[in-house]
């Protein structure tokens, strides 16, 4: 079938993307659903750092490419042998498709999917198989959903059916800012009750994880940001305190703040001098977990004494170490009863050929959650 794809052709192209326009609205072949896959018409999909890095060269990817992966819809058609979904079922993209059968996913880890994984970095889907075309060339998947596009082909370890009745603006967050944020803080950290928190990055995946922290029962929370718009946001989202990290003065102030430093800190930029201070206003005995997914290249360096020590703990999380089937229908439960207010985190609604605009927006950090809407 014919169908509208935003399609990245070439990464690092200088900003504003208003006028140098990376990424083009084109009228692509896809294929139908072939074993294990479905066809879903994508209803609503958010604007990620995680798309944004790979336009501007930070996350290399096979070009060219269809991207987006935060994202819900419906189901149109399902392939040979998938019994789970049925045409009209309502449905949540995961940007790790799980396996089932590898390490990580018999130990109940699937954002760790080995399989899953290796086709993310290949372009294709979790079978090895490309479904999107042009009359020439193959364009690559984005991690398994490319969103940004009228209709998509998935394998069905990429969805998440949804029974509830919800619009699908807010669904659409759950696919990756929500998982991650707020998985980080209940699932990778397991902060505990009356917990000390600092929050450096306030995307949406940083301000998941104050609404997480929150819910978790943290006592204080620190929000830190070098943009002054996002700090105040955080402080209506329920921060107790925030911090600018322009301020040179940043890791003393906070650990002063602190008493010592707080007892969990999370890095949600993917930013190495965010991940400085994360570490820097961790408290002696503490806990700093990023999930930030910088160049390859970066280094993040350390005292290696302060290990020891201190009995430092650093922690990575990937999807918010989430077991998307078991945590997304109890995190969407939560926001229908105030105790998980994520769907605030929406701030602008856009068309799909309003793109390149949306991820200026979006790379400027005035912005939360930007979501295309594609009817």
């Amino acid at each position: 079938m014919k169908i509208k794809s935003a399609i990245l052709r070439s990464s690092g192209v200088a900003q504003p993307y208003t006028k140098s326009k990376p990424i083009q609205i084109e009228t692509v072949e896809l294929d139908p659903p072939e074993k294990g896959e479905v066809l879903v018409k994508i209803k609503a999909a958010s604007l990620c750092h995680s798309d944004l890095s790979v336009i501007n060269g930070s996350r290399p990817r096979p070009l060219p490419m269809a991207l987006g992966h935060e994202a819900s819809g419906i189901v149109e058609q399902v392939g040979e042998g998938v019994t789970n979904f049925s045409p009209g079922d309502k449905v949540i993209c995961i940007f790790v498709p799980s396996c089932g059968h590898c390490i990580p996913c018999s130990e109940g880890r699937p954002a760790l999917c080995e399989p899953g994984a290796a086709a993310n970095g290949r372009g294709t889907l979790i079978g090895g198989g490309i479904r999107i075309h042009t009359e020439t060339e193959d364009i690559a998947h984005h991690i398994g959903v490319s969103a940004f596009s009228e209709y998509v082909v998935v394998s069905e370890n990429s969805l998440v059916k949804i029974e509830e009745d919800l619009p699908f603006e807010k669904l659409a967050l759950f696919g990756c800012a929500v998982i991650t944020g707020v998985g980080a803080v209940v699932n990778t950290a397991n902060i505990k009750l009356g917990s000390t928190v600092a929050i450096v990055g306030l995307g949406g995946i940083g301000l998941s994880a104050l609404i997480g922290a929150i819910a978790s029962g943290a006592r204080e929370i620190i929000a830190i940001d070098i943009n002054e718009n996002k700090l105040k946001q955080a402080l209506k989202f329920g921060a107790t305190a925030v911090f600018n990290s322009k301020d040179e003065n940043i890791s003393e102030k906070v650990k002063n703040y602190s008493n010592g430093g707080v007892d969990y800190a999370f890095e949600t930029a993917g930013v190495v001098a965010a991940m400085d201070v994360a570490y820097a206003v961790t408290k002696r005995g503490g806990t700093t977990t990023t999930t930030g997914l910088p160049h390859p290249e970066h280094k993040f360096a350390f005292p290696y004494v302060s290990l020891t020590a201190e009995e430092k703990t650093i922690k990575g999380s990937y999807v918010g170490s989430c077991v998307p089937k078991r945590d997304i229908p109890r995190f969407i439960q939560m926001m229908k009863q105030g105790r998980l207010p994520v769907d605030r985190l929406v701030s602008n609604i856009i068309s799909l050929e309003e793109i390149n605009e949306g991820f200026d927006l979006l790379a400027t950090g005035d912005s939360s959650r930007i979501i295309i809407k594609m009817d």
